[in-house]
Formats: structure tokens, sequence, C-alpha cells
């Protein structure tokens, strides 16, 4: 073998040598991955539970689409003007847990029509041990709550009202967790220009009677969270959920200071991730260090709820195109857009173990796992 041949015999045998290198390098970094985090491919096998959602409905369609993508519901009853009343959308979920017994759960909650009756804590009691015994996982208290509801002064009533003592002693000394929903969005307290979002640009455009920068008379926002964060240093005991981020969407470090102080405190995202999407904007490392440092504490939600009016197919492909928009955002690392904020924004490819814990173990945990009852 001549000179020039054997050189070209080594260049050939290296140059081959080098190219199977980097396939298998290519290969454990994708198996590597693929060990690490989820795909979109992985949204139908993981297991999920969207821990807030509005199901008032005895038709079956999202709960269909929930076994097909892999949900189980938390539904949560609300004491809402024109939603049906409390015991009416109790029964709803008794009717959906009879076809779907694995596939749905829910949150009662109270009414205060009558707070000011003679009788009205032990009439709620009586309500709530009822719920309890009928397999309810836990309670809601909503925003009317400080922002509505009023004494016989005329008066505010706070969620750190004495009137509510024996139902959060109760609540306390039992596990059984509250989530609640106390205040609104910090934007509706500010100008429609200065606000971050544009679903809230929109709905305080069009309902300027909730927006709250132009009725001062009411409770101001850091009136509402004082009054939350009282409750629960008077209740240091109570499992507590603060849905919609806590009413704290604006700012991960307020969030952050909350979790911290409050060790028994977790929240759910639920209709609030446009916040966090704004937010990663700006910094998407610092939102992407929260979901870790707090992976234990946070929990998925969606605030879906089904309208008559839509047909079934409206209302599986509502609830899929959620999931599946929300989920991208939690696993990819790609760039997206959403109508609720200007711009685009990374996604966070949290790991798997993370997203296994917002979207399914923490809801177990918080909601599930309450011995004392």
């Amino acid at each position: 073998m001549n000179y020039i041949a054997y050189r070209l015999r080594v260049f050939n045998l290296v140059s081959a040598t080098l190219l199977l290198m980097l396939i298998l390098h290519s290969c454990n970094t994708k198996s590597g991955n693929s060990e690490k985090y989820y795909s979109l491919s992985d949204f139908h096998t993981v297991k999920k539970i969207d821990a807030h959602v509005h199901i008032q409905t005895e038709r079956p369609d999202i709960v269909e689409q929930a076994q097909e993508d892999n949900f189980i519901l938390i539904s949560v009853n609300t004491e809402v003007p024109g939603y049906p009343t409390i015991s009416e959308q109790q029964d709803y979920i008794f009717k959906q847990r009879t076809k779907f017994p694995n596939d749905i759960y829910y949150l009662t909650t109270f009414e205060t029509e009558s707070r000011n009756q003679s009788g009205w804590v032990d009439r709620q009691m009586n309500y709530l041990r009822n719920s309890f015994n009928k397999g309810a996982i836990g309670i809601k208290v909503w925003k009317n709550i400080g922002m509505t509801i009023k004494d016989k002064d005329s008066n505010f009533i706070m969620i750190d009202n004495p009137i509510f003592a024996p139902i959060f002693n109760y609540l306390e000394e039992n596990n059984i967790p509250v989530c609640g929903h106390i205040g609104e969005p910090k934007n509706c307290w500010l100008p429609i220009e200065k606000m971050t979002t544009n679903n809230d640009k929109h709905y305080f455009t069009k309902y300027p009677e909730y927006h709250m920068y132009l009725h001062p008379e009411y409770p101001s926002y850091e009136k509402l969270i004082q009054s939350r964060d009282h409750l629960l240093e008077k209740h240091p005991k109570l499992k507590f959920v603060g849905a919609h981020l806590g009413s704290l969407e604006w700012s991960i470090d307020e969030i952050a200071k909350r979790l911290d102080k409050f060790p028994k405190m977790s929240v759910d995202i639920t209709e609030r991730l446009g916040q966090v999407q704004y937010q990663s904007m700006q910094n998407w490392k610092k939102v992407h260090d929260f979901f870790m440092r707090y992976q234990d504490r946070i929990l998925y939600g969606t605030d879906i709820e089904p309208q008559e009016s839509q047909t079934p197919a409206q209302v599986k492909e509502m609830a899929h195109d959620i999931w599946v928009r929300d989920w991208k955002y939690f696993t990819s690392d790609s760039t997206l857009e959403h109508p609720f904020v200007d711009g685009k924004f990374k996604a966070l490819k949290l790991p798997k173990t993370v997203v296994d814990k917002i979207y399914h173990e923490n809801a177990v945990k918080w909601y599930f796992n309450n011995s004392n009852k």
C-alpha cells in the first residue's frame, strides 16, 4: 500500500469513528432529555388534575374530555350572582359523580345572604358537615367576602371578620382545605392603560362597574390582601389554597413572601397564567426559578366553565385547547404567544418531577390527603 492510500484509509477510519461518536452522543443527549423532560406527545399519558373548574351541568362533555386527556377535575362550588344556588351546584356534582365517580370531585361552600340573621353560623356548619359527609374534599370562599357583603351597619365584611371564626376553627381543627378567592387582580385597581394583560383591559373596559379604580368607596386592594393574610395569621394550621395565585398574580416576589411566611398556604394558577407569562417576558429565569423553588406549593387549575349554549363538541375543543396550550408553556422550550399578553415569551421547560407536582401530586397533597377529616 503506497503512502497516499495509507493516509486516505486512516483518514476514512478516523472520520467514521468521529461520526459514530457524534451519533452516540446525540442519542444519549436525546435519551437524557427524554428521561428528564416531557414533550407534547406525553400529554395524554401523564396523570393530571385540573384543581379549579366550575361544572354546573349534567352533561358529560367536559368529563369525557378530561378522561381522554387524562385529567381528574375538581369542581368548585361558589356563591356567585347568576349561578345556580350552592345546593343546586352540589346536586350537579352528585349527578356527575354517579356517572364518573373517579373523575370528578368538588369543593363545597356556604351562603352569606342570611349572614345578619340569627342562627346563620349553625345553618352553615350543618350544611358544610353534610357536604363533607357526602364527599366534598374542601371548601371555597369567594371575593364577595370583602367586596360585596356588609354588616348591619353597612360596613364591608372582610374574610378575617369574627363572624367566620367558628367555620375556620372547624376547618383548621379537622385539616379541611380552604380554596380562597379574596380580592381581584391588582389590575382592577389600575387605570386601563396601566393594566398588564389584555384580558383584564377588555373585561374592565366592558364592565366599569367592577373596575375598582373607578370606585374608591370600595375596599382597597391592599386592605383585601391584608385581611386574607390576617386570617392565616389567626389560623396558622389552616390548609389554604390561594386561588388565582392568591390574588398576587402581578408579582411572583409577593407570592413568594406569602409562601415563605405561611407554610400551610399554597396557590393555584387558575386564570392567571397570563400574568405569569407577562412576567416571564420581563425575566424568564426569575419565573423559571420561582416554579423550581416552590414546586411543592403550586397547583394547576384553569377556571374552565362549560356553558349550556355550547355544543358538546365546542366544550370538548375548548377544554382540550386550554389544557394543551398550558402544557406547552410548562413542558416545552418553545417561543409562544397568547392573546392575554402582547409579545412573545419563552416556555418554561420544567423537569418532569416538577410538572408532576404542579399537575398532580400537589392537588393530591392539598385536597385529598386530609387525614383528620
